[in-house]
């Protein structure tokens, strides 16, 4: 799984329902509104690197009201929940 952290530049007067299109589509687990340079950062997972074309500039981009986006491909995932799972392999709870 491919992880991509997409920074995006919004029309300002509409970050909620821009948020919710992006949020609709099918690679896309979570999108955050923030403070800062940026207005939405949106999470895109995906099963191959040339999936991620197709869903941020051929999507996400695409939105009516994004302005820019900003994406950084995520070498590896550290997570305190994978952390938890792995040291729980085989325990009761």
């Amino acid at each position: 799984m491919i992880t991509a952290i997409v920074l995006i530049k919004t029309s300002v007067d509409r970050i909620p329902e821009i948020a919710e299109s992006i949020a609709a589509l099918d690679s896309v687990s979570e999108v955050f509104s923030v403070t800062g340079t940026y207005d939405l950062v949106a999470m895109v997972r995906v099963a191959r690197h040339d999936d991620l074309a197709d869903v941020i500039p051929g999507r996400i981009s695409k939105i009516p009201g994004v302005e820019a986006t900003d994406t950084h491909v995520a070498f590896r995932t550290y997570s305190q929940h994978d952390l938890e799972a792995a040291f729980a392999i085989g325990l009761d709870a």
